[in-house]
């Protein structure tokens, strides 16, 4: 049996990825100008997204699962600055709220990594 918190870091990762499909549109706006194909790249990063939260509820694929999740969290690293750079990008959100998401991004990836098992 996992522990609940890798349950509901999992669970939080799959319900992101899903919502990609949901408000695609959102996600489209806060992409940095350089990623070619913006609305193939929100669809294939929210598929990615619920994936790597399912590998992480399954003991024989959670490492696997840890290392997609930290890979993503540093990619996404680039949305959180383009949105801090970029005033339509940052969906009117408050200044500070976009620099704290920042730091908290490695949080999530400490967050991630304690369910790395040898």
């Amino acid at each position: 049996m996992l522990p609940w918190h890798q349950y509901l870091l999992g669970l939080l990762f799959v319900i992101a990825g899903a919502n990609h499909f949901r408000t695609p549109k959102i996600y489209e706006r806060i992409m940095p100008l350089y990623i070619p194909s913006p609305s193939f790249m929100v669809l294939l990063s929210g598929i990615t997204e619920m994936i790597a939260g399912f590998l992480l509820l399954n003991p024989q694929t959670q490492n696997f699962g840890v290392w997609c999740i930290i890979g993503q969290l540093v990619i996404f690293l680039a949305v959180h600055i383009h949105m801090l750079q970029n005033k339509e990008a940052s969906l009117q959100l408050p200044k500070w709220f976009l620099m704290l998401r920042i730091p908290l991004q490695f949080g999530m990836m400490y967050w991630a990594s304690q369910y790395l098992v040898a």
